[in-house]
């Protein structure tokens, strides 16, 4: 690397920059940006929307005394840049380099990796109260959130209590591209985008009383039309009678405008809001064009033309083709997803069924009780996320849709170990964290054939909420059964030896393994369950048959499938051991996902190994029982 670029090795190299550099700065940064996401994939939109803001960022503030909080932490990539990791892109998500979000390991520039959207503000609020508390007058804490990240209930939740502290030394910064992965959209964003055009004060008595006034607000600010504020123009209505002041709307790109803010922002003694308005993609004309998302997060592509190297068919592509056959079939199939509506497949539906979609933006808990109403109102809601967010929404699934016994089928996208994304986005905890929820239902496919099947039987529920989860990538090969088990599918027949359990996409490694103990002299029947809760009664007669049972799934090994069987074998006075082989119970490093399944000990070869030696174990144990008199 060379150029200006390489001579930053922290925020203060960016200080002492002449004014006349920064522009250079600026597109040194682009380019950077651009070639590192074209070989590896990588946000590159988010990012390239904020290179002047996070150049003015690190001008303005003394990172990491003062904690510069990304929301979400997949629009940091200018800020590692800046505090000393340029040089490190070219591994940019590849084990053992860079995190495609802030990273505690990294740099004591990434104060938290926060890659759940929404969150940043509480962070900033509990940190700027701690700067109070401690008498560390001179640290502000900074939190740039998207209008994207502002649709989630958390954001308003932080605002709410920020605005009680007139003294608060916090800095929010709203980054305002009209987007989160596709155009945001609710009344927030309806109102900021009148706010690009139009500041009249009648465009925000419009959005008051349209937008706002038929909801439960807690907030004083909403009430400012009652003080007679007719003067007012319209952003101070909604920011400044939050209790904070308000700078702006700025152009993000204009890094000395930007940097002027800040800096009275810094200085103003209380909480402060700065409003930013930034080009998603900026200064990469392919994803600047690109109209459904400007290149959230590409796969690798082609630098020159921006075209994508192809990914070939995966999971999301069966999902969305069969759920848009099933709404065809189905007037009363319902889809709602949050933020999410290209990246979980149900774009196709909606452009099908246009009026039967509901994208929530980032709100997963709004999702699921917005779902169960719709189940109490005649519908069968289809809620799609990726896995590692249905966390945020257990309570809703829970005691909003579980407790009513509502017909509402959750769809569970990125499931497993995904990889790149690092360790808050492998959906490793669902089928540990759902076991709890009364009278649900899980099914786990294991190939495309079996996704559409069981998404066929999940929607045909309608007494008790269900979930189908799939993992993230190409759509594993057809696997047929040779025979049934009660509703579980039988793939591979053998003598009584060991029965290997295996969960969704996990019967290609024990297909595999199968083989392997052959060799051995150990014979493995084969089962999919596909539904894994409740679990298959047969399972119970099929266990005793057999020396040892072994479970294989793509979900951490605490309170997963493996324990709900030998649960389920203890409660029938079934004494054969089982073995659980799963995620390991710990935060993941980035890497490809077949490289951590190997790490896991997830392959065919690992999993046979680990079961001779068990079963031998088993073997040993029983030949040394005392005969029976």
């Amino acid at each position: 690397m060379s150029g200006l670029l390489a001579s930053i090795k922290g925020p203060h190299d960016v200080k002492r920059l002449a004014v006349e550099d920064l522009p250079l700065l600026a597109q040194e940064v682009r380019d950077l940006l651009v070639d590192s996401c074209a070989r590896n994939g990588g946000h590159l939109g988010p990012n390239l929307g904020v290179v002047e803001l996070t150049i003015a960022l690190h001008r303005v503030f003394d990172s990491p005394g003062d904690p510069i909080i990304w929301d979400t932490g997949h629009q940091s990539y200018v800020h590692k840049m800046l505090t000393g990791r340029a040089d490190g892109f070219g591994a940019l998500k590849q084990e053992g380099g860079l995190s495609g979000y802030p990273s505690q390991a990294e740099s004591p520039h990434d104060f938290v990796e926060n890659s759940h959207a929404s969150t940043a503000l509480s962070y900033a609020d509990g940190l700027a109260k701690a700067f109070k508390l401690r008498g560390e007058r001179e640290r502000v804490a900074v939190a740039v959130i998207g209008d994207g990240a502002l649709t989630g209930g958390m954001a308003w939740e932080a605002l709410n209590n920020i605005a009680a502290v007139k003294d608060l030394p916090c800095v929010i910064v709203v980054n305002d591209n009209g987007r989160s992965y596709s155009p945001t959209i609710g009344g927030l964003a309806t109102h900021l985008a009148k706010l690009r055009v139009d500041r009249r004060y009648e465009d925000m008595l419009d959005f008051v009383k349209d937008k706002i006034g038929n909801v439960p607000v807690v907030y004083d600010a909403l009430h400012g039309i009652k003080k007679g504020l007719k003067d007012v123009l319209a952003p101070q209505v909604m920011f400044e009678d939050l209790g904070m002041k308000y700078v702006g709307p700025i152009d993000g790109h204009d890094e000395q405008a930007v940097e002027e803010a800040l800096r009275k922002a810094r200085g103003f003694g209380g909480p402060v809001i700065v409003h930013v308005l930034t080009q998603k993609g900026r200064g990469y004309a392919p994803a600047e064009n690109h109209d459904e998302d400007q290149f959230h997060s590409p796969g690798a592509f082609d630098r020159d033309t921006g075209v994508e190297k192809p990914k070939g068919r995966i999971w999301t592509n069966v999902f969305s083709e069969e759920l848009v056959a099933l709404g065809k079939e189905r007037d009363d199939l319902v889809a709602i997803t949050a933020a999410m509506l290209h990246p979980t497949g149900l774009n196709a539906f909606a452009d099908a069924y246009p009026d039967r979609t509901y994208d929530v933006g980032i709100a997963e808990q709004h999702a699921l009780t917005s779902a169960a109403g719709l189940a109490l109102g005649g519908l069968h809601p289809v809620v799609a996320v990726y896995a590692t967010f249905l966390n945020r929404a257990f309570d809703q699934l829970l005691m909003d849709v579980a407790l009513h016994r509502l017909p509402v089928t959750v769809v569970l996208d990125r499931a497993g170990v995904t990889g790149d994304d690092g360790a808050s986005h492998n959906g490793m905890w669902d089928l540990s964290i759902l076991q709890v929820v009364p009278e649900l239902r899980i099914a786990v496919p294991r190939d495309g054939e079996r996704l559409t099947e069981l998404l066929r039987e999940a929607v045909a529920v309608d007494d008790a909420p269900t979930v189908l989860r799939f993992p993230k990538g190409p759509v594993a090969e057809t696997i047929e059964a040779t025979g049934r088990l009660g509703q579980m599918d039988v793939l591979r027949a053998g003598e009584p030896d060991v029965l290997l359990v295996a969960v969704g996409p996990m019967a290609h490694v024990a297909l595999e393994a199968a083989v392997l103990l052959d060799a051995q002299g150990i014979s493995a029947t084969v089962v999919d369950p596909r539904w894994v809760k409740p679990l298959d009664e047969a399972l119970v007669p099929a266990a005793s048959a057999h020396k040892l049972v072994a479970v294989v799934e793509d979900n951490g090994r605490v309170g997963g499938v493996g324990d709900a069987v030998a649960r389920l074998l203890r409660d029938n006075d079934v004494d054969v051991p089982v073995r659980t082989f799963g995620i390991p119970q710990r935060f993941l490093d980035h890497a490809k996902r077949p490289k951590i399944l190997g790490y896991a000990g997830l392959t065919g070869q690992d999993l046979a190994r680990e079961v001779t030696e068990a079963a031998a174990r088993r073997s040993a144990a029983l030949e040394n029982q005392p005969a029976q008199q």
